[in-house]
């Protein structure tokens, strides 16, 4: 029974990595051609509901904390760790969880790294809901945080209902 929690323990560690790798990866290629092809404020298309427009945002998500790079950076890395302890020690890790966790973190390393390099975050991805309201411009990190919180409440809500559902069979 050890050595199975052991391999489960090693297989949800890899999917996290991995999951977190390809994250950093895919963002910050998708940012580096962002940079290489268009110009700050320029669209490809130029019109349209979804449009790649390159932006350089110093705030945090939809430019709250503009101009703040020490603090957004040092929330970066508290969260980072917040991450790693969450995963360290919460013991019902599941494959979702793990798949949540390695999201959330490898979109939060891959703003780091803007943060770091660039002081500021390269945002791209344009969405025109209607007329001449757009979505705020984000990245394929924020994406990836994004979905992965979701996932990650999802995870918890299924949990503590597993756990209300097992304590109350004990108690009758």
């Amino acid at each position: 029974m050890q050595r199975v929690n052991w391999q489960a323990n090693k297989r949800r560690s890899w999917l996290f990595l991995t999951i977190a790798v390809l994250v950093v990866a895919i963002d910050q290629i998708s940012k580096l051609w962002v940079r290489a092809n268009l110009t700050v404020g320029e669209s490809l298309p130029e019109t349209g509901l979804w449009r790649l427009t390159y932006l350089q945002n110093t705030g945090s998500a939809f430019g709250l904390l503009a101009n703040q790079a020490f603090l957004l950076t040092l929330i970066g890395l508290v969260g980072l760790f917040v991450i790693l302890l969450s995963y360290r020690y919460f013991s019902p890790m599941t494959v979702l969880g793990s798949s949540a966790l390695g999201l959330i973190f490898g979109g939060a390393v891959g703003n780091l790294i803007d943060r770091f390099c660039f002081g500021y975050v390269t945002d791209f991805i344009d969405i025109c809901l209607w007329h001449d309201f757009h979505w705020p411009t984000f990245n394929l990190a924020d994406s990836a945080i994004t979905i992965g919180t979701l996932a990650f409440v999802y995870f918890l809500t299924t949990l503590i209902k597993k756990q209300d559902g097992h304590g109350s069979e004990t108690r009758n």
